[in-house]
């Protein structure tokens, strides 16, 4: 018995000729980006492709064509969410700041990052339920990660050279530090709201917290 998301095999393996015509990467981003909302809102295994098409407006063969199975699309949502965050990171340019002023601009961009983008904490949440099977098939998301890792592992060296950092962090680990608590802070805001009855979308709150994770991880660094 055939389901509504059967193969490639069983999609035509021509493009419709109006999308050639047309924008095809306008329409493959397009297809993304309904297909993060679907994925947030479903999980993988009760996503549809019948319904990323509705989203988009387009056909089940289309978004064959572009991404061959529902699980190829689902991995280029993963490396599209983690692709967004590395390049930012990137642009960041840590290299050229002193490196206290390098490590605090980091910590900030991941804590407003991650209360700002939602999507990203929750499909994070979902692959991580699977196993992290689907970031394994992904050689672009650690590549994207090891820039950054690069980066901040840097920052560090210059910042014991100068003697501002104590010597022997390790950036896995300070990266960790960082984002756990603003990640938790999202993937548990409404559980942890509830319970301890703190409006987590208060922006005096953020700030506050904000602070606390940027102090954290600056007097964890010195020396």
């Amino acid at each position: 018995m055939k389901t509504v998301d059967d193969s490639l095999a069983e999609a035509p393996v021509d493009a419709p000729r109006k999308s050639r015509k047309n924008n095809p990467e306008k329409t493959r981003d397009g297809i993304l980006q309904a297909a993060v909302a679907e994925f947030v809102a479903q999980g993988l295994s009760g996503a549809r492709v019948d319904a990323i098409a509705e989203r988009t407006q387009t056909s089940k063969r289309m978004i064959y064509y572009y991404f061959n199975s529902k699980e190829q699309l689902y991995t280029e949502v993963l490396e599209k969410l983690y692709g967004d965050i590395r390049t930012t990171e990137s642009s960041l340019d840590l290299g050229v700041l002193a490196p206290e002023e390098a490590v605090r601009r980091l910590v900030e961009f991941t804590f407003d990052h991650h209360d700002r983008n939602v999507d990203f904490v929750r499909i994070v949440c979902i692959e991580n339920i699977h196993n992290g099977a689907n970031v394994k098939q992904s050689p672009t998301i650690r590549e994207l990660s090891r820039n950054v890792l690069q980066a901040l592992d840097d920052t560090l060296r210059r910042g014991e050279q100068d003697g501002v950092f104590r010597p022997g962090v390790q950036a896995v680990d300070l990266h960790m530090l960082m984002s756990s608590f603003c990640f938790y802070r999202v993937s548990n805001r409404h559980t942890f709201s509830e319970i301890f009855q703190i409006d987590l979308e208060d922006e005096a709150v953020k700030a506050r917290q904000k602070a606390m994770i940027c102090d954290a991880v600056m007097r964890y660094l010195m020396p």
